[in-house]
């Protein structure tokens, strides 16, 4: 049985995608351009996670 999305919950989807994929590109940003090793490890790890939040959001969708 597919249940429909009604129009509050595609509200909320679109804005977590919105929040989730800024978030990944920020950290991702700062992970390239980090000196220190770890903190720029920890970025990577950080952006990897809202990537994979992403694209599970967007799967949702699809």
């Amino acid at each position: 049985m597919t249940e429909s999305i009604t129009a509050k919950e595609l509200a909320m989807l679109s804005q977590a995608l919105t929040t989730e994929g800024l978030i990944c590109k920020k950290a991702r940003m700062y992970s390239n351009t980090l000196t220190d090793p770890a903190l720029a490890e920890c970025m990577a790890g950080i952006a990897d996670e809202h990537e994979k939040r992403y694209n599970a959001l967007l799967k949702q969708l699809g």
